[in-house]
């Protein structure tokens, strides 16, 4: 065996209590709905996103990844504008995605959070832009490079953070 490689049955499965579980991602809807409002710039960041990869990679399992992803993305939804579903599809896949990856790396170390917050950002910008311009027809324009990675950098940074925060809620299975 590797040195540093654990099997998928060596890695820990966490769980969050129920109040958790309803609080954690509420809590995140009412920031990203409100503060960007008296902080215009605070809109770059995607707590809800986040805390949709930090449930998938805490659960480990894709369908509830996918079920969170899904849930949080439709609560937003009905806080905006936009027609109903298109964060609710991009939350779904990155559920999926963060939970598969969840027991493929280590979710613990700073690194694997900078990246996994930087890189499914992008992969959430990329989904729903697909979805918004492809399936609804919305006039979107693509965001630009500058803007991209500076949300990605800067989704990566408070994920880093964050999850730190969030570790505080996990149980062992």
């Amino acid at each position: 065996m590797l040195v540093g490689h654990k099997s998928r049955e060596e890695f820990q499965v966490h769980r969050l209590g129920v109040v958790a579980s309803v609080a954690l991602p509420l809590v995140a809807l009412f920031l990203q709905s409100y503060i960007p409002i008296k902080f215009p710039w605070f809109s770059i960041f995607d707590i809800p996103l986040l805390v949709t990869i930090f449930f998938a990679v805490t659960r480990r399992t894709q369908l509830t990844g996918m079920l969170t992803g899904c849930v949080i993305g439709l609560l937003q939804d009905g806080l905006t504008q936009q027609p109903l579903g298109l964060n609710g599809i991009a939350k779904t896949v990155i559920g999926y995605a963060a939970s598969s990856l969840g027991v493929k790396i280590d979710v613990e170390n700073p690194a694997s959070r900078l990246l996994m917050g930087g890189g499914f950002y992008l992969l959430h910008q990329a989904v729903y832009f697909a979805v918004a311009k492809g399936l609804i027809r919305l006039p979107l324009a693509w965001p630009s490079v500058v803007h991209l990675t500076i949300g990605a950098v800067a989704n990566g940074m408070l994920a880093v953070f964050l999850f730190a925060f969030l570790d505080r809620f996990k149980r062992r299975k």
